[in-house]
C-alpha cells in the first residue's frame, strides 16, 4: 500500500512512497505528538496511507502573508 503525500492547504499531491517494508519512524512519524498523527494521516478506503503536508508554492504564500496560518485554506 502506498503512502501518499499531498499539500494540505491547495489538495496538490506531493509524492508516493511504496509502503511495503518501510516502518513509521523512517518516515518521522513516531516524532509527532497523537494529535498531530490525527491531524496529518488518515486511511483511504482502500488502505491507502494520506498525509497531510505542504507544498513549497502554499509554504511561500504563508511566509509572505503570516495571517494565513489562521486559515485551513487560501488558495483561491
Amino acid at each position: 500500500m502506498p503512502i501518499r503525500y499531498f499539500c494540505r492547504h491547495c489538495n496538490i499531491p506531493m509524492g508516493e512512497v511504496n509502503s511495503d517494508g518501510i516502518e513509521s519512524n523512517s518516515l518521522g512519524f513516531d516524532v509527532l505528538s497523537e494529535e498531530e498523527r490525527m491531524d496529518m494521516i488518515t486511511y483511504s478506503s482502500n488502505g491507502d496511507i494520506l498525509v497531510k503536508s505542504i507544498c513549497e508554492d502554499c509554504q511561500e504564500a504563508l511566509e509572505r502573508n503570516p495571517d494565513y496560518h489562521s486559515l485551513q485554506t487560501f488558495i483561491q
